[in-house]
């Protein structure tokens, strides 16, 4: 068997059937993504290393493959469902051996001493790590760049961002350097990079995946899959679901979509009657015209297939679910931040300092008590809105695209183009916009400054409702060249729903899963 191409656009699912029938070589796969990395990787930016490794399990594989009998594949398709597949990993998941940086240059020499949870269960499943991906420092950041590794690009406009924080992960996805990654989201650090990116990323509800401790009993937070397709991400998550000893928030996922197809025509047959709650802005986000005319297109695609979906809205504003998260983060993540670089302030950069003193500012004035009666009043809403509807469906991110190399350390300014850019900080202080919002369909929201940047995205409220199970999929193209993507939300741990929805609107929506070159 030899490498061609193109091999690098199959899907993960693709590339096992064709393993399975003895059509493709899991070495040649390797070498076609690996190939990619070479040959885009000194403009996209997104891989931190290569880890040579994996030749040798690629080898395995293909030796497992070439002489298995049927009963064998049986046997590995149940117990190794990701046997020969190469698998980029955010390089905060740990890989024993390896650097464990989380993107801080004072951390430059620290050696894992163990693998992640994700990562175990990844070679547990027969998968291997090829390479790692870049994030911002400490995940901090919805874009991605650091003094530690420089900016990553978007492959579908190298002028801006993937997003963040796992923006690597995205960006290698979108440039055909392997059909699945690791991401994790405590704001919207999956969904994000994969909306700017056209993939596929799921928001897992709080305790379906292990993370790692201290900070996976932060329930904001979640590990998770990042892949070109619904049933790639559904395959790699089927993966890392499950109870796990080191993590006392895991729950108990046997059964978890049993049976899913996202592949098959039942997903689309399944729409009639189903209830699909549309809500533009989330209450005030100030939403870009292409990004609102992307969601509506994807709503009607669900409708004229069966589906029953009404325009709802929702009593938030972008400037609330800001100071509620962020009274959370200045009480919880801001101080562990402080402590992993108390005496190295003078290498982070400029992102992390003002996220810090940004939490910290919001965290002297409210409680993490008061934090979490905003919160249970932010779910109370999320609930009274989704009654009677099977999946809620938003856009992922209010802005289109950022800019690769801004820090917004002044806030946002939305351009004609649905593009952030960097703005100053007005004198009303952070938590506040620069120009009104009045919910209209046909207001235009060029010119409009948010003082902190982090209120230009849509995803926040549903770190806050963090039981939620979140796909998102693509959902078209912004004016300014990169995707834009939808959140397709589900009822707390009904993650077949989040998943089904996801499924049909990929169907009815054929997507170009890789960037152009």
């Amino acid at each position: 068997m030899t490498a061609t191409p193109d091999l690098h656009t199959l899907s993960a699912t693709e590339a096992l059937a064709a393993f399975r029938a003895k059509e493709l070589s899991p070495v040649d796969y390797l070498e076609a993504h690996i190939g990619r990395i070479t040959h885009l990787d000194d403009q996209v930016n997104a891989v931190t290393e290569v880890v040579e490794e994996a030749v040798t399990s690629a080898k395995d594989a293909e030796k497992f493959y070439a002489n298995a009998t049927d009963d064998d594949l049986a046997e590995a398709a149940a117990t190794r469902p990701l046997l020969g597949l190469p698998v980029i990993a955010k390089e905060k998941h740990a890989i024993a051996g390896r650097g464990l940086t989380q993107g801080l240059l004072h951390e430059r020499d620290t050696i894992a001493e163990a693998d992640a949870a994700v990562i175990a269960r990844i070679r547990a499943a027969g998968g291997y790590v090829h390479a790692r991906a870049t994030s911002p420092e400490f995940s901090c950041a919805t874009i991605t760049h650091s003094p530690m590794w420089g900016v990553t690009r978007n492959p579908w406009n190298l002028e801006l961002s993937p997003g963040g924080s796992s923006g690597g992960s995205a960006a290698a996805l979108a440039a055909g350097y392997a059909p699945l990654a690791t991401a994790s989201d405590i704001a919207g650090s999956t969904r994000l990079p994969a909306a700017f990116t056209g993939t596929v990323g799921f928001k897992a509800p709080y305790g379906r995946i292990p993370g790692a401790q201290p900070l996976a009993a932060d329930w904001y937070r979640g590990d998770g899959p990042m892949a070109r397709t619904v049933a790639d991400a559904a395959l790699l998550a089927r993966v890392m679901i499950g109870l796990a000893p080191s993590d006392h928030a895991t729950i108990d996922s046997t059964g978890w979509l049993d049976g899913f197809d996202a592949t098959s025509a039942e997903v689309v047959d399944r729409l009639r009657g189903r209830r699909v709650a549309l809500c533009l802005r989330l209450g005030g986000f100030p939403v870009g015209e292409d990004i609102i005319a992307n969601t509506r297109a994807t709503a009607s695609a669900l409708e004229k297939a069966g589906a029953i979906v009404e325009e709802i809205e929702l009593p938030w504003t972008a400037e609330r679910i800001f100071e509620t998260a962020f009274t959370h983060f200045g009480n919880l993540l801001a101080q562990a931040m402080r402590a992993a670089t108390r005496g190295h302030e003078d290498t982070l950069a400029d992102y992390t300092l003002q996220f810090m003193a940004d939490a910290e500012a919001v965290a002297a004035r409210r409680s993490l008590y008061e934090g979490l009666a905003m919160e249970a009043q932010i779910q109370a809403e999320l609930a009274a809105a989704m009654d009677g509807f099977d999946v809620l469906l938003a856009p992922t991110s209010a802005v289109a695209g950022l800019e690769a190399g801004a820090s917004y350390l002044d806030g946002i300014t939305i351009d004609a183009g649905g593009v952030g850019r960097e703005g100053h900080r007005d004198s009303g202080g952070t938590g506040s916009s620069g120009a009104g919002h009045d919910g209209s369909a046909e207001q235009t929201v060029e010119g409009i400054h948010l003082d902190h940047y982090w209120q230009a995205h849509m995803t926040m409220p549903f770190n806050i409702c963090n039981r939620v199970p979140i796909v998102n999929v693509p959902s078209g193209m912004a004016d300014c060249g990169i995707p834009t993507g939808v959140q397709v939300v589900a009822h707390p741990y009904d993650d077949r729903a989040a998943f089904e929805i996801a499924a049909a609107i990929e169907q009815l929506m054929p997507w170009t899963v890789l960037a152009p070159e």
